[in-house]
Protein backbone atom coordinates (compact mmCIF):
# COMPACT_ATOMS: atom_id res chain seq x y z
CA UNK A 1 0.00 0.00 0.00
CA UNK A 2 1.40 3.38 -0.99
CA UNK A 3 1.68 6.10 1.63
CA UNK A 4 0.80 9.69 0.93
CA UNK A 5 0.78 12.88 2.93
CA UNK A 6 -1.75 15.33 1.55
CA UNK A 7 -1.21 18.77 3.02
CA UNK A 8 -3.42 20.41 0.41
CA UNK A 9 -6.40 18.12 0.87
CA UNK A 10 -9.86 19.64 0.48
CA UNK A 11 -10.97 19.43 4.10
CA UNK A 12 -14.32 21.13 4.49
CA UNK A 13 -14.67 24.21 2.31
CA UNK A 14 -12.34 27.19 2.70
CA UNK A 15 -10.40 25.97 5.73
CA UNK A 16 -8.09 28.94 5.43
CA UNK A 17 -10.96 30.93 6.94
CA UNK A 18 -11.00 28.90 10.11
CA UNK A 19 -8.94 31.44 12.00
CA UNK A 20 -12.21 33.32 12.36
CA UNK A 21 -13.56 32.04 15.63
CA UNK A 22 -17.00 33.52 15.21
CA UNK A 23 -19.41 30.72 15.92
CA UNK A 24 -22.50 30.18 13.84
CA UNK A 25 -25.47 31.31 15.86
CA UNK A 26 -27.78 28.51 16.92
CA UNK A 27 -30.68 30.74 15.92
CA UNK A 28 -29.62 30.92 12.25
CA UNK A 29 -31.73 28.57 10.19
CA UNK A 30 -31.53 27.66 6.54
CA UNK A 31 -34.38 29.04 4.43
CA UNK A 32 -34.30 27.67 0.87
CA UNK A 33 -35.26 30.12 -1.86
CA UNK A 34 -36.91 27.35 -3.92
CA UNK A 35 -38.96 24.93 -1.88
CA UNK A 36 -41.54 22.70 -3.58
CA UNK A 37 -43.17 19.71 -1.87
CA UNK A 38 -45.68 18.01 -4.17
CA UNK A 39 -48.03 15.12 -3.39
CA UNK A 40 -48.77 13.51 -6.74
CA UNK A 41 -52.29 12.42 -7.65
CA UNK A 42 -53.82 14.28 -4.70
CA UNK A 43 -56.50 16.97 -4.81
CA UNK A 44 -55.79 18.09 -1.24
CA UNK A 45 -54.29 21.58 -0.85
CA UNK A 46 -52.35 20.45 2.22
CA UNK A 47 -50.95 17.03 3.18
CA UNK A 48 -48.82 16.69 6.34
CA UNK A 49 -46.25 13.89 6.20
CA UNK A 50 -44.84 11.95 9.16
CA UNK A 51 -42.05 14.53 9.57
CA UNK A 52 -44.61 17.36 9.85
CA UNK A 53 -43.85 18.81 6.45
CA UNK A 54 -46.64 20.31 4.37
CA UNK A 55 -47.02 18.91 0.85
CA UNK A 56 -49.46 20.22 -1.77
CA UNK A 57 -51.55 18.01 -4.03
CA UNK A 58 -50.64 18.37 -7.71
CA UNK A 59 -54.34 18.46 -8.62
CA UNK A 60 -55.05 21.33 -6.23
CA UNK A 61 -55.42 24.88 -7.48
CA UNK A 62 -52.11 26.09 -6.04
CA UNK A 63 -49.92 23.27 -7.44
CA UNK A 64 -51.60 22.32 -10.72
CA UNK A 65 -49.46 24.94 -12.49
CA UNK A 66 -46.38 22.76 -11.97
CA UNK A 67 -47.91 19.90 -13.90
CA UNK A 68 -47.63 20.95 -17.54
CA UNK A 69 -48.92 17.79 -19.24
CA UNK A 70 -52.55 17.49 -20.50
CA UNK A 71 -54.66 15.54 -18.03
CA UNK A 72 -55.63 13.09 -20.77
CA UNK A 73 -52.14 11.58 -20.54
CA UNK A 74 -52.14 10.98 -16.78
CA UNK A 75 -54.21 9.09 -14.26
CA UNK A 76 -54.44 10.00 -10.55
CA UNK A 77 -54.42 6.90 -8.33
CA UNK A 78 -55.56 6.32 -4.75
CA UNK A 79 -54.52 3.45 -2.52
CA UNK A 80 -57.66 1.99 -0.98
CA UNK A 81 -55.83 -0.65 1.08
CA UNK A 82 -56.80 -0.24 4.77
CA UNK A 83 -53.40 -1.67 5.75
CA UNK A 84 -51.73 1.45 4.34
CA UNK A 85 -53.58 3.78 6.72
CA UNK A 86 -50.63 3.77 9.14
CA UNK A 87 -48.10 4.80 6.50
CA UNK A 88 -47.29 8.32 5.40
CA UNK A 89 -50.16 10.04 3.58
CA UNK A 90 -47.68 10.71 0.76
CA UNK A 91 -47.99 7.06 -0.28
CA UNK A 92 -51.78 6.92 -0.41
CA UNK A 93 -51.94 8.70 -3.77
CA UNK A 94 -49.85 8.62 -6.95
CA UNK A 95 -49.93 9.80 -10.53
CA UNK A 96 -49.46 7.42 -13.44
CA UNK A 97 -48.27 8.36 -16.93
CA UNK A 98 -48.95 6.57 -20.21
CA UNK A 99 -46.52 8.72 -22.24
CA UNK A 100 -43.73 11.23 -21.51
CA UNK A 101 -45.02 13.77 -18.99
CA UNK A 102 -43.29 16.44 -16.93
CA UNK A 103 -43.49 18.66 -13.90
CA UNK A 104 -41.98 22.12 -14.38
CA UNK A 105 -40.80 24.08 -11.33
CA UNK A 106 -39.86 27.80 -11.51
CA UNK A 107 -36.35 28.31 -10.14
CA UNK A 108 -35.39 31.63 -8.57
CA UNK A 109 -32.05 30.52 -7.15
CA UNK A 110 -30.14 29.78 -10.36
CA UNK A 111 -27.65 32.60 -10.98
CA UNK A 112 -24.32 31.17 -12.06
CA UNK A 113 -25.69 27.66 -11.67
CA UNK A 114 -26.83 26.46 -8.27
CA UNK A 115 -27.49 23.01 -6.89
CA UNK A 116 -30.91 21.77 -5.88
CA UNK A 117 -32.00 18.72 -3.93
CA UNK A 118 -34.46 16.54 -5.83
CA UNK A 119 -36.23 13.68 -4.06
CA UNK A 120 -38.57 11.25 -5.81
CA UNK A 121 -40.88 9.06 -3.74
CA UNK A 122 -42.18 5.71 -5.04
CA UNK A 123 -44.52 3.29 -3.28
CA UNK A 124 -46.59 0.93 -5.47
CA UNK A 125 -50.16 -0.12 -4.73
CA UNK A 126 -49.81 -3.88 -5.04
CA UNK A 127 -53.52 -4.30 -4.31
CA UNK A 128 -54.56 -2.07 -7.20
CA UNK A 129 -57.45 -3.35 -9.31
CA UNK A 130 -56.70 -0.93 -12.14
CA UNK A 131 -52.99 -1.32 -12.86
CA UNK A 132 -50.32 -3.97 -12.72
CA UNK A 133 -47.58 -2.19 -10.76
CA UNK A 134 -45.22 -5.14 -11.10
CA UNK A 135 -44.92 -4.33 -14.82
CA UNK A 136 -43.85 -0.72 -14.24
CA UNK A 137 -40.63 0.28 -16.00
CA UNK A 138 -39.66 3.82 -16.92
CA UNK A 139 -36.99 6.53 -17.10
CA UNK A 140 -36.75 9.85 -15.23
CA UNK A 141 -35.03 12.94 -16.66
CA UNK A 142 -34.23 16.30 -15.05
CA UNK A 143 -32.75 19.23 -17.00
CA UNK A 144 -30.31 17.17 -19.01
CA UNK A 145 -29.60 14.57 -16.31
CA UNK A 146 -30.74 10.97 -16.67
CA UNK A 147 -31.74 10.16 -13.10
CA UNK A 148 -33.29 6.72 -13.60
CA UNK A 149 -33.22 4.27 -16.48
CA UNK A 150 -35.54 1.25 -16.81
CA UNK A 151 -36.61 1.83 -13.22
CA UNK A 152 -38.94 -0.73 -11.66
CA UNK A 153 -40.13 -1.53 -8.16
CA UNK A 154 -39.84 -5.30 -8.30
CA UNK A 155 -36.91 -5.29 -5.84
CA UNK A 156 -38.28 -2.61 -3.52
CA UNK A 157 -37.71 -2.80 0.26
CA UNK A 158 -40.08 -4.63 2.60
CA UNK A 159 -42.11 -1.51 3.28
CA UNK A 160 -42.41 -0.94 -0.48
CA UNK A 161 -41.07 2.62 -0.23
CA UNK A 162 -38.23 3.83 -2.44
CA UNK A 163 -36.84 7.36 -2.11
CA UNK A 164 -34.29 8.54 -4.67
CA UNK A 165 -32.30 11.67 -3.79
CA UNK A 166 -30.17 13.76 -6.14
CA UNK A 167 -28.19 17.00 -5.96
CA UNK A 168 -28.20 18.52 -9.44
CA UNK A 169 -26.99 21.78 -10.91
CA UNK A 170 -29.66 24.11 -12.31
CA UNK A 171 -28.59 26.87 -14.73
CA UNK A 172 -32.01 27.99 -15.99
CA UNK A 173 -35.13 29.55 -14.52
CA UNK A 174 -36.99 26.25 -14.38
CA UNK A 175 -36.42 22.63 -13.47
CA UNK A 176 -38.25 20.08 -15.61
CA UNK A 177 -38.66 16.55 -14.23
CA UNK A 178 -39.88 14.21 -16.99
CA UNK A 179 -41.22 10.67 -16.61
CA UNK A 180 -40.86 8.48 -19.71
CA UNK A 181 -42.43 4.99 -19.77
CA UNK A 182 -40.33 2.32 -21.40
CA UNK A 183 -41.89 1.44 -24.76
CA UNK A 184 -43.10 -1.97 -23.61
CA UNK A 185 -44.17 -0.78 -20.17
CA UNK A 186 -47.73 0.13 -19.30
CA UNK A 187 -46.91 3.36 -17.49
CA UNK A 188 -44.65 5.34 -15.16
CA UNK A 189 -45.70 6.65 -11.76
CA UNK A 190 -44.60 8.78 -8.82
CA UNK A 191 -46.04 9.44 -5.35
CA UNK A 192 -44.29 12.65 -4.34
CA UNK A 193 -41.63 15.10 -5.52
CA UNK A 194 -39.37 17.45 -3.55
CA UNK A 195 -37.34 20.28 -5.12
CA UNK A 196 -35.31 22.32 -2.62
CA UNK A 197 -32.50 24.85 -3.05
CA UNK A 198 -29.27 23.43 -1.68
CA UNK A 199 -27.06 25.63 0.51
CA UNK A 200 -24.17 27.00 -1.51
CA UNK A 201 -21.65 25.27 0.76
CA UNK A 202 -23.23 21.83 0.42
CA UNK A 203 -21.18 21.01 -2.70
CA UNK A 204 -17.52 21.98 -2.89
CA UNK A 205 -15.73 22.30 -6.22
CA UNK A 206 -12.57 20.53 -5.00
CA UNK A 207 -11.88 17.11 -3.51
CA UNK A 208 -9.00 14.69 -3.12
CA UNK A 209 -8.81 11.94 -5.75
CA UNK A 210 -7.45 8.75 -4.18
CA UNK A 211 -6.43 5.42 -5.70
CA UNK A 212 -3.52 2.99 -5.39
CA UNK A 213 -1.27 5.13 -7.57
CA UNK A 214 -1.95 8.73 -6.61
CA UNK A 215 -3.50 11.12 -4.13
CA UNK A 216 -4.13 14.47 -5.75
CA UNK A 217 -6.38 17.48 -5.57
CA UNK A 218 -9.04 17.73 -8.30
CA UNK A 219 -11.68 20.33 -9.10
CA UNK A 220 -14.75 20.73 -11.32
CA UNK A 221 -17.27 19.04 -9.02
CA UNK A 222 -19.64 22.01 -9.17
CA UNK A 223 -20.45 21.04 -12.76
CA UNK A 224 -21.48 17.53 -11.75
CA UNK A 225 -24.63 15.98 -10.36
CA UNK A 226 -24.75 13.61 -7.39
CA UNK A 227 -26.99 10.73 -6.38
CA UNK A 228 -27.12 9.83 -2.70
CA UNK A 229 -26.16 6.18 -2.22
CA UNK A 230 -25.41 5.99 1.52
CA UNK A 231 -25.81 8.41 4.42
CA UNK A 232 -24.62 6.98 7.73
CA UNK A 233 -24.54 8.25 11.31
CA UNK A 234 -21.48 6.61 12.87
CA UNK A 235 -21.87 5.48 16.47
CA UNK A 236 -25.34 6.97 16.83
CA UNK A 237 -29.02 6.20 16.16
CA UNK A 238 -31.07 6.90 13.07
CA UNK A 239 -31.50 10.60 12.35
CA UNK A 240 -34.93 11.30 10.87
CA UNK A 241 -35.66 14.10 8.39
CA UNK A 242 -37.43 15.97 11.20
CA UNK A 243 -34.04 16.38 12.92
CA UNK A 244 -32.12 17.51 9.83
CA UNK A 245 -32.37 21.02 8.39
CA UNK A 246 -32.33 19.58 4.84
CA UNK A 247 -34.78 16.79 5.75
CA UNK A 248 -32.27 14.00 5.19
CA UNK A 249 -32.33 10.57 6.84
CA UNK A 250 -29.12 9.16 8.37
CA UNK A 251 -29.06 5.44 9.17
CA UNK A 252 -27.01 3.77 11.95
CA UNK A 253 -23.64 2.34 10.93
CA UNK A 254 -24.05 -1.14 12.41
CA UNK A 255 -24.81 -2.98 9.19
CA UNK A 256 -21.77 -1.46 7.45
CA UNK A 257 -19.26 -1.95 10.24
CA UNK A 258 -16.63 -4.54 9.37
CA UNK A 259 -17.06 -7.32 11.90
CA UNK A 260 -13.39 -8.11 12.40
CA UNK A 261 -10.85 -5.65 13.74
CA UNK A 262 -13.16 -3.20 15.54
CA UNK A 263 -13.26 -4.92 18.92
CA UNK A 264 -11.20 -2.08 20.41
CA UNK A 265 -13.52 0.64 19.12
CA UNK A 266 -16.01 2.47 21.31
CA UNK A 267 -19.23 4.37 20.70
CA UNK A 268 -19.25 7.78 22.33
CA UNK A 269 -21.99 10.37 22.75
CA UNK A 270 -21.66 14.07 23.48
CA UNK A 271 -24.23 16.14 25.36
CA UNK A 272 -22.57 19.52 24.96
CA UNK A 273 -22.90 22.13 22.27
CA UNK A 274 -21.49 21.51 18.79
CA UNK A 275 -19.28 24.48 17.90
CA UNK A 276 -19.98 25.43 14.28
CA UNK A 277 -17.50 27.96 12.88
CA UNK A 278 -17.46 30.36 9.97
CA UNK A 279 -15.71 28.62 7.08
CA UNK A 280 -16.25 25.16 8.53
CA UNK A 281 -19.06 22.65 8.27
CA UNK A 282 -22.54 24.06 8.89
CA UNK A 283 -25.68 22.36 10.17
CA UNK A 284 -26.75 21.94 6.56
CA UNK A 285 -23.57 19.94 5.87
CA UNK A 286 -24.21 17.77 8.93
CA UNK A 287 -26.71 18.14 11.80
CA UNK A 288 -25.92 18.12 15.51
CA UNK A 289 -27.23 14.56 15.85
CA UNK A 290 -24.45 13.34 13.56
CA UNK A 291 -21.61 15.28 15.14
CA UNK A 292 -22.58 14.48 18.74
CA UNK A 293 -21.92 10.75 18.31
CA UNK A 294 -18.92 8.83 16.97
CA UNK A 295 -16.83 5.69 17.04
CA UNK A 296 -13.31 6.03 18.41
CA UNK A 297 -10.16 4.00 19.03
CA UNK A 298 -8.56 4.64 22.43
CA UNK A 299 -5.23 3.39 23.69
CA UNK A 300 -5.01 1.63 27.03
CA UNK A 301 -2.19 0.54 29.32
CA UNK A 302 0.18 2.86 27.43
CA UNK A 303 -0.29 0.76 24.28
CA UNK A 304 -1.59 2.23 21.03
CA UNK A 305 -3.83 -0.25 19.17
CA UNK A 306 -2.60 -1.41 15.77
CA UNK A 307 -6.06 -1.98 14.29
CA UNK A 308 -8.41 0.26 12.33
CA UNK A 309 -12.17 0.73 12.38
CA UNK A 310 -13.57 -0.03 8.92
CA UNK A 311 -16.91 0.31 7.17
CA UNK A 312 -17.88 -1.50 3.93
CA UNK A 313 -20.51 -0.21 1.50
CA UNK A 314 -21.69 -2.77 -1.11
CA UNK A 315 -23.05 -2.20 -4.59
CA UNK A 316 -20.40 0.29 -5.67
CA UNK A 317 -19.34 -0.15 -9.29
CA UNK A 318 -19.12 1.50 -12.67
CA UNK A 319 -18.91 5.16 -11.65
CA UNK A 320 -16.83 7.65 -9.74
CA UNK A 321 -18.03 8.28 -6.20
CA UNK A 322 -17.72 11.17 -3.81
CA UNK A 323 -17.01 9.99 -0.25
CA UNK A 324 -17.67 12.61 2.40
CA UNK A 325 -16.31 11.81 5.87
CA UNK A 326 -17.51 13.86 8.85
CA UNK A 327 -15.26 14.51 11.85
CA UNK A 328 -15.83 16.26 15.18
CA UNK A 329 -13.53 15.79 18.17
CA UNK A 330 -16.01 15.20 20.97
CA UNK A 331 -13.69 12.73 22.76
CA UNK A 332 -10.40 14.49 23.57
CA UNK A 333 -9.85 16.31 26.85
CA UNK A 334 -7.74 19.00 25.19
CA UNK A 335 -6.39 20.20 21.81
CA UNK A 336 -3.48 18.58 19.96
CA UNK A 337 -4.11 15.16 21.46
CA UNK A 338 -5.70 13.41 18.49
CA UNK A 339 -3.71 12.34 15.40
CA UNK A 340 -4.82 9.55 13.06
CA UNK A 341 -4.83 8.22 9.50
CA UNK A 342 -7.76 8.08 7.09
CA UNK A 343 -8.06 5.36 4.44
CA UNK A 344 -10.37 4.96 1.43
CA UNK A 345 -10.44 1.60 -0.36
CA UNK A 346 -7.31 0.61 1.55
CA UNK A 347 -5.36 3.61 0.27
CA UNK A 348 -3.98 6.21 2.65
CA UNK A 349 -6.10 9.28 1.99
CA UNK A 350 -4.79 11.47 4.79
CA UNK A 351 -1.81 10.87 7.09
CA UNK A 352 -1.49 12.24 10.62
CA UNK A 353 -4.76 14.15 10.50
CA UNK A 354 -4.65 16.79 13.23
CA UNK A 355 -8.14 17.93 14.14
CA UNK A 356 -6.96 20.81 16.32
CA UNK A 357 -5.08 22.36 13.42
CA UNK A 358 -8.20 22.14 11.28
CA UNK A 359 -10.52 23.77 13.83
CA UNK A 360 -8.32 26.49 15.32
CA UNK A 361 -7.80 24.40 18.47
CA UNK A 362 -11.53 24.26 19.17
CA UNK A 363 -12.94 20.95 20.39
CA UNK A 364 -16.41 19.75 19.33
CA UNK A 365 -16.05 21.77 16.13
CA UNK A 366 -17.11 19.85 12.97
CA UNK A 367 -15.65 19.67 9.51
CA UNK A 368 -15.71 17.24 6.60
CA UNK A 369 -13.29 15.82 4.04
CA UNK A 370 -14.25 14.98 0.45
CA UNK A 371 -12.57 12.14 -1.46
CA UNK A 372 -13.28 10.93 -5.00
CA UNK A 373 -12.75 7.26 -5.85
CA UNK A 374 -13.40 5.05 -8.83
CA UNK A 375 -15.77 2.11 -8.61
CA UNK A 376 -14.85 0.54 -11.94
CA UNK A 377 -13.15 -2.63 -10.73
CA UNK A 378 -14.85 -3.33 -7.43
CA UNK A 379 -18.25 -4.21 -6.03
CA UNK A 380 -17.87 -2.38 -2.73
CA UNK A 381 -16.27 0.66 -1.17
CA UNK A 382 -14.59 0.75 2.22
CA UNK A 383 -13.40 3.53 4.49
CA UNK A 384 -11.41 3.24 7.70
CA UNK A 385 -9.63 5.27 10.36
CA UNK A 386 -6.77 4.19 12.60
CA UNK A 387 -3.80 5.33 14.69
CA UNK A 388 -0.86 7.07 13.03
CA UNK A 389 2.80 7.37 13.94
CA UNK A 390 1.94 10.56 15.82
CA UNK A 391 -0.83 9.03 17.94
CA UNK A 392 -0.44 9.44 21.69
CA UNK A 393 -0.81 6.89 24.46
CA UNK A 394 -3.64 7.32 26.93
CA UNK A 395 -5.55 9.36 24.36
CA UNK A 396 -8.04 8.99 21.53
CA UNK A 397 -6.26 7.57 18.48
CA UNK A 398 -8.97 7.76 15.76
CA UNK A 399 -12.50 9.07 15.33
CA UNK A 400 -15.30 9.18 12.75
CA UNK A 401 -18.77 10.74 13.11
CA UNK A 402 -20.48 10.21 9.76
CA UNK A 403 -20.09 9.01 6.17
CA UNK A 404 -21.89 9.92 2.96
CA UNK A 405 -21.39 8.22 -0.40
CA UNK A 406 -22.60 9.89 -3.61
CA UNK A 407 -22.53 8.60 -7.17
CA UNK A 408 -21.13 11.25 -9.53
CA UNK A 409 -22.86 11.74 -12.88
CA UNK A 410 -20.82 10.64 -15.89
CA UNK A 411 -19.83 12.70 -18.93
CA UNK A 412 -23.30 12.13 -20.46
CA UNK A 413 -25.08 13.52 -17.41
CA UNK A 414 -26.30 10.03 -16.52
CA UNK A 415 -26.52 8.19 -13.21
CA UNK A 416 -27.64 4.98 -14.86
CA UNK A 417 -25.62 3.75 -17.84
CA UNK A 418 -24.00 5.12 -20.97
CA UNK A 419 -27.15 6.83 -22.19
CA UNK A 420 -28.06 10.51 -22.43
CA UNK A 421 -31.40 12.30 -22.18
CA UNK A 422 -31.64 12.84 -25.95
CA UNK A 423 -31.20 9.12 -26.59
CA UNK A 424 -34.02 8.27 -24.18
CA UNK A 425 -36.46 10.60 -25.94
CA UNK A 426 -35.42 9.36 -29.39
CA UNK A 427 -35.89 5.79 -28.23
CA UNK A 428 -39.41 6.61 -27.04
CA UNK A 429 -40.35 8.15 -30.38
CA UNK A 430 -38.91 5.24 -32.37
CA UNK A 431 -40.45 2.64 -30.10
CA UNK A 432 -43.91 4.10 -30.44
CA UNK A 433 -43.87 4.78 -34.18
CA UNK A 434 -45.19 1.27 -34.78
CA UNK A 435 -48.19 2.04 -32.59
CA UNK A 436 -48.97 5.53 -33.83
CA UNK A 437 -48.94 4.70 -37.55
CA UNK A 438 -51.49 1.85 -37.31
CA UNK A 439 -53.69 4.02 -35.11
CA UNK A 440 -53.62 6.84 -37.63
CA UNK A 441 -54.39 4.35 -40.39
CA UNK A 442 -57.34 3.04 -38.41
CA UNK A 443 -58.65 6.55 -37.85
CA UNK A 444 -58.32 7.25 -41.58
CA UNK A 445 -60.29 4.09 -42.47
CA UNK A 446 -63.00 5.03 -40.01
CA UNK A 447 -63.27 8.48 -41.52
CA UNK A 448 -63.42 7.02 -45.03
CA UNK A 449 -66.18 4.62 -44.03
CA UNK A 450 -68.07 7.46 -42.38
CA UNK A 451 -67.89 9.54 -45.55
CA UNK A 452 -69.24 6.67 -47.65
CA UNK A 453 -72.15 6.07 -45.29
CA UNK A 454 -72.93 9.78 -45.12
CA UNK A 455 -72.95 10.12 -48.91
CA UNK A 456 -75.30 7.15 -49.29
CA UNK A 457 -77.71 8.58 -46.71
CA UNK A 458 -77.71 11.96 -48.43
CA UNK A 459 -78.45 10.43 -51.82
CA UNK A 460 -75.08 11.22 -53.36
CA UNK A 461 -75.19 14.97 -52.64
CA UNK A 462 -71.87 16.79 -52.75
CA UNK A 463 -72.19 18.11 -49.20
CA UNK A 464 -70.24 15.91 -46.83
CA UNK A 465 -70.33 15.99 -43.00
CA UNK A 466 -66.72 15.52 -41.87
CA UNK A 467 -65.75 14.06 -38.52
CA UNK A 468 -63.06 15.87 -36.50
CA UNK A 469 -59.68 14.16 -36.65
CA UNK A 470 -58.27 13.68 -33.11
CA UNK A 471 -55.16 15.82 -32.79
CA UNK A 472 -53.77 14.15 -29.65
CA UNK A 473 -52.71 10.64 -30.61
CA UNK A 474 -51.54 10.06 -27.03
CA UNK A 475 -55.19 10.37 -25.96
CA UNK A 476 -55.94 7.33 -28.11
CA UNK A 477 -52.96 5.55 -26.57
CA UNK A 478 -54.26 6.31 -23.09
CA UNK A 479 -57.74 5.01 -23.80
CA UNK A 480 -56.37 1.94 -25.47
CA UNK A 481 -53.95 1.29 -22.57
CA UNK A 482 -56.69 1.76 -19.99
CA UNK A 483 -58.93 -0.72 -21.73
CA UNK A 484 -56.08 -3.22 -21.93
CA UNK A 485 -55.29 -2.77 -18.24
CA UNK A 486 -58.86 -3.17 -17.08
CA UNK A 487 -59.16 -6.21 -19.27
CA UNK A 488 -56.20 -7.85 -17.56
CA UNK A 489 -57.26 -7.35 -13.96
Amino acid sequence: MKSFTAPAIALSSSFFLLFFTTLVSSSSFFHPIDHYLISCGSHEPSIIDLDHRRFTGDSSTSASRFFTTPSTRTIPLTNSDPASSNSSPLYRTARAFSSPCKYSFPIQDHRGGTHHLVRLHFSPFFNSTSFDFSAVQFHVLANGFLLLRDFSIQNSPKDGIVIKEYIIRVDSDKLDITFVPKKRSNFAFVNAIEVISAPHDLVADVAQFVNSEKNERINGLLNKGFETVYRVNVGGPKVTPFNDSLWRAWVPDGEFLEKSGHEGSLEIHFSGRIQYQMGGATREVGPDNVYNSARVIKSSNNVIPKSNIAWVFPGIEGYKYLVRMHFCDIASIGPYMLYFNVYVNGNLAYEDLDLSAMTNMLLASPFYADFVVEGLNSESLNVSVGPSNMSLTNAVDAILNGVEVFKISNSLGSFDGELCVESVMKSWRRGNAGVIVPLLAAVFLLLTASVVVQRRRSGGRDTVGWLRLPVDVSEINLKYGSQQSSGKL
